[in-house]
């Protein structure tokens, strides 16, 4: 069994990043639109925030009050995409309740949309066009597949869940790659018996839900699910150390995804289209 070790991986990237915004003619600015006080949220918009000045790209958070109109929040959205000094924008989620994330993200350039969200990113993948982002969950999954020359032609492809940030593009980046992917969410009839058919498997969840006799023998197990159990553990959607005796290969949890999300935000954030 192999560990696909994500934190390795990403600091390659990381690195692959910093050397390429040196070459660059427009300096990468980054704007990261935070609204309200919650705790989760600004650990991960400080991180990358971390990540960004390591690669030398120019990053900046906006702090918006919890109570902010979405009429105001898409006029300062509208704002960044007509100012020629930022080439990337990320509305960090989730948003307060009384805001459509939807119509947020609809506002947003298609050529600064660092996590590939909006309607026209999405559209391209789903087309077969090139979308100007990838979402950066799933394209740091598709680099830690190439890093340990794993093939997606052909594989059998099972995705757990069915968010727009991981499980739907996940599929779409695994059918342009040529894998046969089925798509499993809390529908579905007899969940394990189409995770023992998985080459590879992608959980993304955030529950246990993986566990010892459920996948293929020499499989690819992604675990893309991160949470504290009763105990306070961080853990994931697979029972690691079960799983682990029948998998080919498994990423960590910490130390798998979560890292290679965000090198991959950070190579986005190098793409200018100014």
């Amino acid at each position: 069994m192999i560990i696909l070790d994500g934190k390795s991986l990403s600091l390659k990237v990381l690195e692959k990043v910093k050397k390429r915004v040196e070459t660059l003619s427009v300096e990468p600015h980054l704007v990261v639109i935070l609204v309200g006080d919650n705790a989760a949220s600004k650990i991960y918009v400080n991180n990358k925030k971390k990540a960004a000045e390591k690669v030398g790209i120019r990053s900046t958070i906006i702090e918006l009050e919890e109570n902010i109109s979405e009429e105001e929040l898409i006029s300062v959205v509208r704002k960044l995409n007509d100012d020629d000094n930022v080439t990337g924008i990320l509305v960090q989620l989730p948003l307060p309740a009384h805001i459509d994330k939807n119509k947020i993200i609809t506002v947003i350039s298609p050529k600064k949309d660092v996590d590939g969200f909006t309607p026209e990113n999405v559209g391209r993948l789903v087309t077969g066009l090139e979308p100007y982002y990838y979402p950066a969950t799933p394209q740091g999954i598709i680099m830690l597949l190439d890093e340990y020359n794993i093939p997606i032609e052909g594989a059998e492809a099972v995705i757990i869940g069915r968010s727009n940030i991981v499980g739907r593009p996940m599929a779409q980046m695994l059918l342009r790659r040529n894998a046969t992917v089925t798509m499993c969410h809390s529908y579905t009839k007899d969940i394990e018996s189409k995770i023992k058919t998985a080459d590879i498997l992608v959980s993304a969840v955030g529950k246990k839900i993986v566990r010892c006799k459920m996948v293929k023998k020499n499989s690819v197990v992604i675990d893309v699910g991160i949470f504290r159990d009763t105990n306070g553990k961080i853990t994931g959607d697979v029972d690691f150390d079960y799983v682990s005796s029948s998998a080919g290969y498994i990423t960590p949890v910490p130390g798998g995804v979560g890292p290679m999300t965000i090198a991959s935000l950070m190579y986005n954030s190098s793409k200018v289209y100014l």
